[in-house]
């Protein structure tokens, strides 16, 4: 057993030529545990960088589609909302009305997505490092990132449609 105050790879050199004057024929690699450590970490870095890539961009998809699905159904709408504004709904209303929408798209959304999570994590269960495959904390703060992503999604065609000009909505149709 090798001790040091310095570094431990300052030792690599000496205990190499200790071991060279018994036998010059012996070949030895030394590493220190941390490197040690991080070689044999390396493949779980490797997944969870590779996890964490991924899960970004479902949610950029998710974003994009869930703003595109709300955009289409306003300009699917958009007589309808147009008509409306001009028989004096107001703005609030409009907008209260297309996010009503939005909240039943993500809370139909993060039920599904909460059952398939909990039914699915045993199939991951052993590359969880210090956590219970349903843990309920990390389920909610995925579940509220998502909603927070959605609605912000949701509300911008919702904003749109809240300051749509009824007068130029009933002129296309």
């Amino acid at each position: 057993e090798l001790r040091s105050a310095g570094p431990p790879a300052a030792l690599i050199s000496a205990a190499k030529s200790a071991i060279a004057e018994v036998n010059r024929e012996v070949s030895l690699q030394f590493k220190t545990l941390a490197a040690q450590v991080d070689e044999s970490l390396a493949r779980e870095r490797l997944l969870a960088t590779l996890s964490g890539f991924f899960g970004f961009l479902a949610l950029a998809l998710a974003t994009i589609g869930l703003y595109g699905v709300m955009s289409y159904n306003i300009a699917r709408r958009r007589n309808e909302i147009g008509i409306r504004m001009a028989l004096g709904a107001a703005q609030s209303r409009v907008l209260g009305m297309v996010l009503r929408e939005v909240a039943l798209l993500i809370g139909t959304g993060l039920a599904i997505g909460l059952l398939a999570a909990i039914g699915t994590t045993r199939f991951v269960e052993s590359f969880l490092y210090g956590m219970k495959a349903n843990d309920p904390w990390t389920l909610a703060i995925a579940a509220a990132v998502l909603a927070l992503v959605a609605a912000l999604a949701g509300f911008l065609p919702a904003r749109s449609a809240s300051r749509l000009d009824p007068m130029n909505a009933l002129r296309e149709e």
